[in-house]
């Protein structure tokens, strides 16, 4: 708090001297005039941090100059105080953008309170909530580090999650690598837990809600008592949803969050597909293999999905009208949003939206989507700009226009940051993902990774006999010793899907209801 500088404008000025003198005593420099007029033009010839401004002084008006001071500087604080409280001069007021209003009399403290919300707002908040981080870190970290079962894990990852974007406000680089650091050490024990538990996992022992129960768990008790409208977002990690929902909630208020497992490979054609058909990836090839999608086939992965919903349906008994849309670009968006009129009627709708993962992926190509969006930070900046602006939007609006529906959001995977290569070796029929691979004879070089020589423990297919799985965790993403150096440097900083972390297997589902 040094050198702030307020203006304050009152055609009672000498009757707020005590007021003055307070605030001089806690350190602000206050300058007074008792004109509109002459504030208007004090402000143009001096900086100020922050203006007091009455309402009703001779001549020009509070809200006179108020709009003259806002035309020479649209970023200057202005807090309007007034005898009125008359709705239309609040209104007008607001319309122009003041940070505070009050009505007087008021008192010291009212002023004190409002300066420290608008000035040192930013400092406090530095302040408390770093104190309060550094009070839960060493909590954390005892949490991290202990033997904690699948739902302890989504508690701390919710946990690191809330203090991520807490922490994006902080001006103090030192306590986010602070952060970065114990987010590092989750995942690597996050790692260890999933390579001990997820054979148990997948064979039914002590089991969270997987990818191909969350449709019948998390979404049919909502779907029988219907509208239910379901939007799938592919790769959409839990930071983003959550800034997607402080972004919806104007027009919807939340019923429910919690979160599942994104079997593994976390990636859209193991995930997405077990999700819409409620079984594994190796039951749908041994039951319906007319869906499944090899990796060497030509075609979508993923170009089955309303066939095995449609089938999941018949099997959980759902008789009522449902629809299937998937948007893959904004025109088809568009195209959704003008036949809403007939998609309303439905008991049950599941929209896909595939853009966040092409935001990834033309992220990793683009040296201008890099720059505005270097880090997590800007990843969710840059996610919420778009969705801000997009159909996915407006059609969300459009449900909120129903008072009797529900609408759930959820997603197939999530996906991490990657910085460490790590070389895999393989025949020429091994996948070429970054975060996964599949094939015979699979060599690599971390011991940490996690290698599966038994898929069908896991609900896994495999292309041949001898066929394995080797899954990436923490933030390691695999590349062929051939030209080793050009791929390391492509896809270093980018963000992948497919393995093993926190940021891939925990992900959102959410409930909300209209306001």
């Amino acid at each position: 708090m040094e050198n702030i500088a307020i203006l304050w404008a009152d055609d009672e000025i000498d009757l707020l001297k005590p007021h003055i003198l307070f605030l001089k005593s806690k350190g602000y420099i206050v300058q007074t005039t008792s004109s509109g007029r002459d504030a208007i033009q004090i402000c143009r010839e001096n900086h100020f941090d922050l203006v007091f401004l009455d309402e009703n002084m001779p001549g020009i008006s509070g809200l006179a100059a108020l709009q003259a001071i806002k035309a020479d500087n649209p970023n200057l604080p202005v807090v309007m105080i007034t005898k009125s409280e008359e709705e239309h001069i609040m209104e007008e007021a607001i319309g122009q953008q003041i940070s505070d209003y009050l009505i007087k009399p008021v008192n010291p403290h009212q002023i004190l309170l409002s300066i420290k919300k608008i000035i040192d707002n930013k400092r406090i908040y530095n302040e408390k909530t770093t104190q309060s981080y550094l009070q839960e870190f060493r909590q954390l970290g005892m949490e991290i580090n202990d033997d904690m079962d699948h739902n302890g894990w989504i508690e701390v990852f919710q946990k690191l999650v809330q203090w991520e974007m807490r922490l994006e406000g902080v001006d103090d680089a030192s306590l986010r690598e602070v952060f970065e650091a114990q987010k590092v050490e989750a995942n690597a024990q996050f790692g260890k837990m999933i390579k001990r538990q997820y054979r148990n996992w997948m064979q039914g022992k002590d089991q969270p809600i997987l990818s191909h129960q969350a449709f019948q768990k998390l979404v049919m008790p909502f779907a029988e008592d219907g509208p239910l409208f379901l939007f799938m977002i592919d790769n959409l990690r839990l930071d983003q949803y959550k800034t997607f929902e402080s972004t919806i909630s104007e027009y919807f208020r939340p019923e429910s969050s919690v979160c599942y497992y994104a079997m593994l490979p976390t990636a859209t054609e193991f995930a997405r597909n077990a999700f819409f058909a409620g079984m594994t990836p190796l039951e749908i090839t041994q039951k319906l293999p007319q869906f499944w999608v090899e990796e060497g086939d030509e075609g979508s992965k993923n170009q089955h999905e309303e066939e095995l919903l449609k089938l999941q349906l018949q099997r959980l008994g759902y008789t009522k009208k449902w629809s299937y849309h998937k948007v893959t670009n904004p025109q088809s968006g568009q195209q959704l949003i003008d036949q809403f009129h007939q998609w309303k009627k439905e008991d049950l709708v599941v929209i896909v939206y595939n853009f966040v993962d092409l935001i990834s992926h033309v992220r990793s190509e683009m040296n201008v989507l890099k720059q505005l969006a270097p880090d997590e930070a800007g990843y969710r900046s840059l996610t919420k700009s778009w969705f801000e602006h997009s159909p996915l939007f407006e059609m969300m609006k459009l449900v909120a226009s129903m008072p009797n529906a529900t609408m759930a959001i959820t997603t197939d995977h999530g996906s991490i940051r990657c910085h460490q290569p790590s070389r895999v070796i393989g025949d020429k029929t091994t996948t070429t993902n970054l975060r996964f691979k599949e094939g015979r004879s699979l060599s690599f070089d971390d011991k940490d990774l996690y290698w599966e020589d038994q898929p069908e423990k896991i609900g896994l297919p495999k292309s041949a006999l001898s066929a394995s799985y080797v899954f990436a965790n923490e933030d390691k993403y695999f590349v062929y010793p051939n030209n080793y150096h050009h791929y390391v440097s492509m896809y270093r900083d980018s963000f992948q899907h497919g393995g093993i972390s926190l940021e891939e297997m925990i992900v959102p589902f959410g409930i909300f209801t209209p306001r």
